[in-house]
């Protein structure tokens, strides 16, 4: 994807304090290991890369919100979201097994000093199983946002290709939504998650499902809704400027305005850090809303998020989420490599 860079650890605490004065707000974290296993080892380790990349972002800029991905597609050698299991010849993923595997993944980062910790890989239970292991070893207070209503889209495409993410054999068809379901189905895997201890909830991705963003925010109105534009939805925008086919920023913003319609309280997207300036020059929300817009890279030419922050008054407060502003948190692709 045009504009995207590889950042590893030893670059995280200038890149840190460099989008830190930006005025961003915060990121979240993809980590790329060195070596994969069928295991994805490096993701429960407390020497693997996130927890690097955590510890370094918030000794260096402590006012920084650090979220992290919670999920096994980048760590293992075979691409799926975590452990596999042999069945009538074929192989899918154990989701009980994985569930063991997410609660070791979440406390390393949460030892490590992450703020808020994103399960995205759609295990039956996840979220239970996380907010359990965390409240058991004394994290409590840590929020999950969950992958709530996640699609097995052919919009990751780009994502997956620069995460390194992509399944060796098969798809993710038999643990990730499918895009042709009722949005019926949307609202019972939200329901789930809400019911296991979910702080904030996430429809993926956004363009091509509004109307499960639009239902979910109806029936519940008072959860903290997100919203994922996602790598293919940004490359298309993205491939058609470059082409001279429209104008890259009006269209980035007519999609974001599109999705804010439907009334996620967050939007997360591909797009640029120089749409905050856009943003700034009179782009607001509905009244009493706060807004978390974020664009990992398109104007800027770098990987880290953009965020910006609107609401219907300066002088409101944003939600809070257990004791993290929930106004602060990122979404994006951040690639750590070690050495």
């Amino acid at each position: 994807m045009p504009g995207h860079d590889q950042v590893s650890p030893d670059l995280l605490a200038e890149e840190g304090r460099r989008i830190a004065g930006l005025g961003i707000g915060g990121v979240i974290l993809f980590g790329i290991p060195d070596t994969k296993d069928a295991h994805g080892s490096d993701a429960t380790s407390s020497s693997g890369i996130i927890a690097q990349a955590v510890s370094q972002l918030k000794a260096a800029v402590p006012d920084l919100l650090v979220i992290t991905d919670v999920c096994f597609c980048e760590y293992t050698d075979h691409g799926h979201c975590g452990a596999l299991v042999e069945r009538n010849g074929q192989f899918d993923v154990d989701n009980d097994a994985t569930l063991e595997m997410l609660v070791r993944q979440a406390l390393v980062h949460a030892r490590a000093g992450a703020d808020m910790v994103a399960p995205s890989g759609m295990m039956d239970g996840m979220i239970g199983a996380i907010r359990g292991g965390l409240d058991a070893a004394g994290f409590s207070h840590l929020p999950i946002m969950s992958y709530a209503a996640k699609y097995a889209s052919g919009f990751y495409g780009p994502f997956r290709e620069a995460a390194e993410s992509a399944p060796r054999f098969g798809n993710r068809r038999t643990y990730q939504m499918d895009p042709a379901a009722a949005a019926g189905q949307a609202i019972r895997e939200v329901e789930l998650d809400i019911a296991e201890g979910a702080d904030l909830v996430m429809v993926k991705p956004a363009l091509a499902y509004l109307d499960v963003i639009r239902e979910v925010a109806a029936r519940f109105p008072g959860v903290p809704l997100a919203a994922y534009n996602v790598s293919g939805e940004f490359s298309m925008i993205k491939a058609a400027a470059e082409r001279g086919w429209l104008d890259e920023k009006t269209v980035a913003l007519e999609s974001l305005v599109a999705i804010r319609r439907a009334r996620p309280r967050r939007s997360s997207s591909h797009t640029g850090q120089r749409t905050l300036a856009a943003l700034g020059k009179g782009l607001t929300w509905g009244a009493g809303d706060w807004s978390i817009l974020v664009w990992p890279f398109l104007f800027r030419g770098r990987l880290l998020v953009a965020l910006k922050t609107a609401g219907a008054g300066d002088g409101e407060a944003p939600n809070v989420v257990g004791n993290q502003r929930s106004a602060g948190w990122a979404g994006g692709i951040l690639r750590c490599r070690a050495g």
